[in-house]
C-alpha cells in the first residue's frame, strides 16, 4: 500500500504542475495547505507535518475539482481514485 500511495503522490504532483501549480511543500502547523494563488502564479500548499496519504488525498481533491485535469493522462490507479470522488 505504502508503494501505491508514494507513487500516486509523485504522479499527482506531477500532474499538479502540469495544471500550472507551483508546488511548495512547507510545514505548515495544523493548516492543511491548499490552492492558493501568489503574486498572480497559482501555488499549491502541502504540509510536511502530514503523511504522503494525506498529502496525497489533498492533490486528489485537487485534481477531482479541476475540469481541465480530465484531459490529463494517467495512470488506472489514479483514474479510479479520481473516479471515487465528485467533480470528474
Amino acid at each position: 500500500m505504502a508503494i501505491d500511495t508514494l507513487g500516486l503522490l509523485e504522479e499527482c504532483l506531477q500532474l499538479v504542475r502540469d495544471l500550472g501549480y507551483e508546488i511548495r511543500e512547507e510545514p505548515l502547523g495544523e493548516l492543511a495547505g491548499g490552492g492558493c494563488v501568489v503574486g498572480g502564479r497559482r501555488v499549491f500548499l502541502l504540509n510536511l507535518e502530514h503523511g504522503p496519504a494525506d498529502r496525497l488525498d489533498h492533490l486528489v481533491r485537487l485534481l477531482a475539482a479541476a475540469p481541465e485535469a480530465a484531459s490529463l493522462p494517467k495512470s488506472r490507479l489514479l483514474a479510479s481514485r479520481l473516479a471515487q470522488l465528485p467533480g470528474e
